[in-house]
């Protein structure tokens, strides 16, 4: 997903100027430690992207919400790369980053699984 082209054609959907005061973006990267802090050479993500789908429409719903979209990687992945970009565009700062933290809450414990693979 590119970011800023995603939020430009956003701004370009009727309704938004009516409708949007944030526009909240998280992008998920692969870090090169573990929470532990052990190394990671590389990181293998699976996606149950029905159920990344279903979580994002549930984050859409939510009151003042515009837009919620989102974009699970799945694959093997080295730090640095991008995992997961969710972007909440609503009305007020409250709203958005409720549906922003519900979507990402959800989609990390149920529809994301990943694998720590040691460097070589």
């Amino acid at each position: 997903m590119d970011i800023s082209k995603t939020i430009a054609s956003l701004k370009t959907e009727p309704g938004f100027l009516e409708k949007v005061g944030m526009v909240l973006v998280h992008n998920g990267v692969a870090r090169a430690t573990s929470r532990n802090g052990a190394p990671v050479g590389k990181l293998e993500v699976t996606v149950n992207q029905e159920l990344v789908e279903a979580i994002r429409r549930e984050g859409e719903a939510m009151p003042g919400m515009f837009r919620v979209l989102v974009t699970a990687n799945a694959g093997v992945f080295v730090p640095g790369d991008d995992l997961l970009f969710i972007i909440a565009a609503g009305d007020i700062r409250e709203n958005v980053l409720a549906a922003l933290t519900h979507t990402l809450t959800r989609i990390k414990a149920e529809a994301i699984s990943k694998r720590e693979i040691a460097p070589e």
